[in-house]
């Protein structure tokens, strides 16, 4: 019965963990087969280069796809294990799409490399409409491995892994087969650390920030400083890099609007364990056993982040803007931003930063989100099908109706 969990598993989207996940588990043992939309740009055998931060290649690990396709009928019928490597604001159209096709008559592990935004709702969402009796669903709380894209669909890069990795599962008590199957061939298997240990509840890894509070301040912070303009694609600061003062204080504020949320919810279920419900340099700590505690340092200085631009688009004008429609904003605002005021109006809470940076993102993308400091929970820029993670779009409608 091991012998047959442990063999099948797809990967649903291209993204860059994809590329490190088809080496690790095909020297595991698995049959690896990836769903994407872009089936001729893969090739067979998938490498990821293991590098210093300095770029010297210390190690490389190969891997081979056992199918490559678009269609989930020819992929995920047979899988055992479903992992999504895909922008957050993709999880719920793709896990609707290949629903129907998931496995009836066994346990099937339906997961995320990134457990972002209630990955458990998305899942509970199509185990209800699509009777699914047999799903155990798990998150990730954050990517494992500092990774890029070297040849699209060939060969990757790793940087590393974190020293220790958080993952919520339910049933919970599936977490130890879980760990044995599937978990420890991640990053223990390779690279010697990266263990994982359970969260109590997702709740913990929705309200546990890196992406949804890096990604949107610094955009915020580059339009107030630079009016989200710039003449040449030369005048367009690093990401990181150029990281400064006012991007760093935005997101200090916006971390503080999250441990408001965090606090409150801690006071109001006391029983519940919250251990892993962390702020942005607690789960860095946790994440890198670092001591870290200069946010806009710990960015200037990364090697493996210096080389990134602002998402940006090129207008008619000649000038160069901020991407409205990159995933920094369907992501981490929609998917981000948006579920955290949900749970601040649920707790009367002031949360200025979180509304300023929505009220920022609506005007730029001509939405109605937020009127005043209120979450519009009947506007179609959160209603419309699939673009907003807001629990009422899966009908929990209170606090107490999401723990698990």
């Amino acid at each position: 019965m091991v012998e047959q969990v442990i063999k099948e598993v797809t990967i649903v989207g291209g993204g860059s963990s994809a590329h490190v996940l088809i080496p690790f588990l095909s020297g595991a043992g698995f049959n690896v087969n990836i769903l994407t939309r872009k089936p001729k740009e893969w090739s067979q055998k998938v490498d990821v280069q293991l590098h210093s931060i300095h770029g010297e290649l210390l190690e490389e690990f190969s891997g081979s796809l056992k199918k490559i396709s678009n269609d989930p009928a020819e992929v995920i019928p047979q899988s055992t294990f479903v992992i999504l490597c895909m922008p957050v604001s993709k999880y719920r159209l793709a896990l609707h799409n290949l629903a129907p096709h998931l496995a009836k008559d066994k346990e099937v592990f339906v997961g995320t490399i990134y457990g972002q935004a209630g990955f458990n709702w998305m899942v509970d969402e199509i185990k209800k409409k699509f009777e699914l009796k047999n799903i155990t669903t798990f998150a990730i709380g954050l990517i494992p491995w500092i990774c890029r894209i070297i040849e699209y669909g060939k060969v990757g890069v790793t940087y590393g892994c974190k020293d220790l990795n958080v993952v919520a599962v339910s049933p919970p008590n599936r977490f130890a087969e879980l760990n044995d199957l599937l978990l420890k061939n991640l990053c223990e298997r390779w690279l010697k650390k990266g263990s994982f240990v359970q969260a109590d509840n997702f709740l913990s890894l929705t309200l546990s920030v890196d992406n949804q509070i890096i990604h949107p301040s610094r955009c915020y912070g580059l339009f107030l400083k630079h009016g989200g303009k710039w003449v040449n694609k030369k005048d367009i600061p690093y990401f990181y890099h150029d990281y400064d003062q006012k991007s760093a204080d935005l997101l200090q504020e916006l971390d503080a609007d999250f441990s408001k949320i965090r606090d409150s919810i801690k006071a109001k279920y006391p029983q519940k364990n919250f251990k892993y419900m962390l702020d942005y340099l607690g789960l860095e700590r946790l994440s890198y056993q670092s001591e870290s505690t200069d946010i806009r340092k710990s960015f200037t200085t990364s090697l493996t982040l210096g080389a990134i631009k602002p998402p940006t688009v090129r207008l008619e004008s000649g000038e160069w803007t901020i991407d409205k429609n990159h995933r920094f904003f369907t992501d981490d605002i929609h998917y981000g931003l948006c579920i955290a005021k949900w749970f601040a109006d649920q707790l009367a809470l002031d949360v200025p930063t979180i509304d300023s940076i929505i009220d920022w993102a609506q005007q730029l993308r001509n939405e109605k989100i937020i009127e005043g400091n209120k979450l519009l929970l009947n506007s179609e820029s959160l209603t419309s099908e699939f673009m907003s993670g807001i629990p009422p779009v899966y009908g929990l409608n209170s606090i107490d109706d999401i723990l698990d």
